[in-house]
């Protein structure tokens, strides 16, 4: 007997269901974002998908991509 995991699809109600992939983030010239280290801050220039360059008043960081760590407010 063998087991074959192509078409296994979980029910409904499994507790183990596949993990669902988070939305890619998109940042534009002016939003205005929070980073868990680096604090309030405005997005002053985007290098394609990735980098963005912050302004967080006393300094100007590039963050690159995956950006776990900043959002948009």
């Amino acid at each position: 007997m063998t087991k074959s995991g192509a078409g296994h699809r979980p029910l409904p109600t499994s507790p183990f269901k596949p993990r669902q992939e988070a939305p890619p983030k998109h940042f534009a010239v002016g939003d205005r974002v929070t980073h868990d280290r680096y604090g309030l801050g405005r997005v002053i220039g985007v290098e394609g998908e990735t980098a963005v360059i912050v302004d967080f008043g006393s300094r100007h960081v590039r963050v690159s991509h995956p950006y776990a760590a900043m959002f948009t407010l």
